[in-house]
């Protein structure tokens, strides 16, 4: 049991269970005026235990895993470890190495004897054994008296009236709301439950021992309340209490402990309020805050509270944490018995089926383990005691019980071999018209976009991370993301053959639901991320392509279909999940130039205060720098003479190729209009900051870059743009928000690199932690994966409650060639002067307005730079 204020509670108890005083018989009264007179609080225990009549059902147990202190600190990889052994059993357990001992922050006292939760009225001796409620009356086959049950049809009672009335037609079977309680009010009651429920004739002598039923006495009783009932028996269960209301029992960043070990177990995988997010799950991409999937829900039990046979949403894993007190008894029966235990239950049940088709989507129901378990339905059992972990797999049904008063926390989780499973989920969702609670589509494209760059990040730039190794042992022709994804498109390609040939397909390149807003079907409630069927009389209104024909009666011409991606690019995308280099070459092409999200927005820039200059006596021989016709010619852009400043920065006098980097404030309109690379959000009267960061102050959203290394011109393909000129070797610095701490400031090396064939890599490193590195074929591309990142942080830490973070509008103004500092007048100029002959023809034409392909060979005198007749003057390395 627990320490603290739970020893003081468990005290009052045995010295007076049922008692109260009359200062908490008022505030009773007050707190649950709502509750019918017949609720379980309010009526002494009369069901007493006959141990002769247990109905224990014999069963095989679930597996039970014990991870070394090693073995733990991956949670994902633990799990993928032990899937091949568990999975087929439905259920399983996880005990922590002894070392593993969280705090529970649900034991400090302002919390224990403050803060109170609501509960639902449990009718235990009703979840197998009832009529259907249209064959119902008024009152019960065994009379309940002052009981009322409350239905989503019904008002709630108060405590000095009859329970309301409807047509037995509308009522649907339900849990009552409960009264409220305090964590120490409700294990009192729980106790005093338990205690009057189990007492043997022979007490005096039983309590004089301590004695108490085992674990196999109450679950022989649980299933003879279940299978043959003789008496009502009620209880209370407080389940699905949001903690982010309520609050976690797991520590949090922001929560106070006296454990000075707190922090590596707010920082733990096993810790449910990081378990979503993990890298490896696919939930790691959802950004909104689903309550039960992405936050943990907590679950206070008493003897006999059920939950009833069900799946996870979208039949996602799930993980139970058991904080304290007595144990839980589970029941699983493995995902790929499903729909076998799914006819048994209708079976044995089907006037409660037919009234609601959809029975176990309402977890109200149970059905005894003996009984599946004579029809054939594998079901394994699971004793979790405090301390444990229970995790379940997809689509595996699971039920149980508790054994007294206790407290647990789940969430759930989505490893890449989900994807087929969650597929299959929202086919199934969609057949009885159910709503999603998470865009699967999106999930699923989102998580092969990721994989194909770690394809490449492995293959090409050789960068094997965990994470990316993850991901490419996920991909391959047999790899279960590519099979997911290979399923998918079938479905999709399936659906678009059988649409009518007048449907108008209109490839968009962005998702219905980029913008942030949820579309589904009309009809089914299907996501339409991928494809959607609208027209121009409803534009609001939109159908899935299996209800094509259904969306509205407008004329052929005005209905069409939108596809986010066309047959050619979701084939490609696979070629490239299978490994096959022409695809993946292809495909991180396509997006390194694909246009931007629609939530995109431009950034502001603090540009740097260099200034161009001349000086008659720095020239440089144009000849000298000449290449070959048709050769990628490689031109050094660090011959400088400079005179450094503190630490190495560039100070006055520092000069290349004529161009002056003193921090002198005499822009002129010329100089601040250079060319495409100008920032389009240049303003003068903003102010500006140094190129040696001594003044570079961050403001959130508004970086500045300071360069570092100016690198060396290459002329070929993809190194320049109509925008832009990529020097290889270009590196600059600029401070940002973190990605591992995002309420925390950085700084990142952004640089240019050679990948051969691919033309320039741009890589983005966490300077403090070198090991943080994103890299992509283009400077956008790059930093829209710190961004994405960071978004992800960003909505972890805020569900751990920390404070400070940048706002998800903060990050989305961010633009690759600012945070690069490409958008810089002056290095605009710098990179222009290292081009006198403008051989990076793209830049040049679009800059100057003609072909200077045709003009490439001009004579030097052509280009007054710094004169005619120039020579190389100085050949030092700049390092800022």
């Amino acid at each position: 049991m627990a320490d603290g204020p739970m020893e003081q509670s468990n005290m009052d108890v045995v010295e007076a269970p049922l008692m109260e005083d009359q200062h908490s018989k008022d505030a009773k009264m007050s707190d649950n005026a709502s509750e019918c007179s017949g609720s379980p609080r309010s009526r002494t225990v009369s069901a007493r235990w006959d141990p002769s009549e247990a109905c224990r059902p014999v069963l095989d147990e679930a597996p039970v895993f014990y991870p070394t202190v090693k073995e733990f600190e991956d949670t994902l990889g633990y799990i993928a470890k032990i899937r091949s052994k568990a999975e087929s059993y439905g259920i399983c357990r996880i005990v922590p190495p002894a070392s593993w001992k969280p705090p529970c922050l649900l034991k400090q006292k302002d919390i224990w004897e403050g803060a109170k939760f609501s509960t639902r009225i449990m009718q235990v001796d009703l979840l197998q054994n009832r009529e259907p409620m249209r064959k119902k009356t008024r009152g019960r086959k065994r009379k309940r008296k002052g009981n009322c049950r409350m239905t989503k049809n019904k008002q709630s009672a108060t405590s000095n009236s009859d329970c309301y009335a409807t047509p037995a037609s509308e009522e649907k079977f339900g849990f009552q709301t409960g009264a409220d309680f305090t964590l120490a009010e409700f294990q009192k009651f729980a106790l005093g439950f338990k205690q009057s429920y189990f007492e043997v004739k022979d007490s005096a002598a039983a309590k004089s021992i301590g004695w108490e039923p085992t674990v196999d006495d109450i679950e022989g009783e649980y299933w003879r309340i279940i299978e043959q009932p003789t008496d009502e028996v009620e209880v209370y269960y407080g389940a699905d209490l949001e903690t982010g209301t309520f609050g976690s029992g797991f520590p949090k960043s922001t929560s106070t402990s006296t454990d000075g070990d707190s922090d590596k177990y707010v920082k733990s995988g096993w810790n449910l309020n990081n378990f979503p997010r993990l890298p490896g799950s696919v939930l790691s991409f959802e950004e909104s805050h689903i309550s039960g999937v992405l936050v943990p829900w907590l679950y206070v039990g008493m003897c006999f509270s059920s939950f009833c046979w069900h799946v996870e949403d979208h039949h996602l894993y799930s993980l139970n944490y058991l904080h304290f007190g007595d144990a839980k008894v589970w029941y699983g029966v493995p995902g790929s018995h499903a729909t076998k235990l799914e006819r048994v239950m209708r079976k044995h049940l089907p006037d409660l089926f037919e009234e609601q088709p959809h029975l176990l989507n309402e977890l109200v129901t149970q059905l005894s383990p003996s009984i599946l378990k004579a029809e054939g339905v594998p079901v394994y059992r699971a004793v979790q005691c405090s301390g444990e972990f229970v995790l379940t797999f997809p689509r595996a049904y699971h039920a149980g019980f508790n054994c007294g008063f206790n407290c647990a926390e789940a969430v759930n989780v989505a490893p890449v071999d989900w994807l087929e499973h969650g597929q299959n989920a929202v086919e199934l969702y969609s057949k009885q018209c159910r709503k999603t609670s998470i865009s699967h589509d999106k999930l699923l494209f989102i998580s092969a976009r990721r994989a194909v760059r770690a394809l490449w990040e492995v293959l090409v730039l050789g960068k094997e991370t965990l994470e990316n190794l993850r991901w490419k042992a996920a991909c391959g022709k047999e790899g279960v993301l590519t099979q997911a994804v290979k399923m998918r498109i079938e479905m999709e390609e399936e659906r678009i053959d059988r649409l009518p040939s007048w449907l108008k397909l209109q490839p968009t390149g962005s998702g219905l639901n980029d913008s942030g807003i949820e579309r589904e079907c009309f009809k089914c409630f299907y996501d339409l991320h991928l494809s959607a069927v609208t027209c121009r009389c409803s534009p609001d209104r939109f159908a899935c392509l299996k209800h094509a024909k259904l969306s509205c009666s407008c004329e052929e011409d005005d209905r069409f279909v939108l596809l986010k991606y066309d047959v050619k690019t979701l084939n490609l995308l696979v070629e490239a999940l299978e490994g096959g280099q022409e695809a993946l070459k292809e495909w991180i092409s396509r997006e390194s130039v694909s246009p931007k999200k629609e939530e995109t927005f431009s950034s502001e820039v603090v540009l740097s205060k260099f200034q161009q200059g001349r000086s008659p006596d720095t020239v440089i021989s144009y000849e000298s720098l000449l290449g070959k016709d048709g050769e990628e010619t490689k031109i050094d852009l660090n011959t400088i003479e400079s005179t450094k400043g503190e630490n190495g920065l560039l100070g006055g006098g520092c000069k290349v190729f004529g161009v002056d980097l003193s921090l002198q404030d005499q822009h002129t309109p010329e100089q601040k209009s250079n060319g495409p690379l100008t920032s389009a959000n240049e303003d003068s009267s903003e102010e500006k900051s140094s190129l040696t960061g001594t003044n570079c102050s961050v403001k959130r959203s508004i970086p500045c870059a300071e360069p570092i290394d100016f690198g060396s011109i290459m002329i070929g393909k993809r190194w320049s743009s109509k925008q832009t000129i990529f020097p290889n070797g270009y590196k600059s610095r600029i401070n940002f928000f973190s990605v591992l701490s995002p309420n925390k400031i950085c700084s990142y090396i952004s640089e240019v690199a050679d990948a051969g064939l691919l033309g320039p890599i741009f890589k983005v490193t966490l300077e403090e932690s070198p090991a943080v590195t994103f890299a992509d074929v283009s400077a956008e591309k790059c930093w829209d994966s710190v961004v994405q990142q960071l978004k992800q942080e960003v909505a972890r830490q805020s569900s751990l409650g920390v404070q400070g973070l940048p706002t998800f509008d903060e990050l989305q103004t961010v633009n690759g060639l600012d945070m690069f500092g490409f958008s810089s007048p002056q290095v605009i100029q710098m990179i222009e002067a290292m081009d006198p002959n403008r051989q990076c023809t793209d830049y040049w034409n679009q800059k100057l307005g003609r072909n200077f392909s045709q003009v490439c060979s001009v004579d030097a005198s052509k280009h007054e730079l710094g004169g005619p007749n120039m020579e190389i003057v100085g050949a030092a390395k700049q390092s800022i």
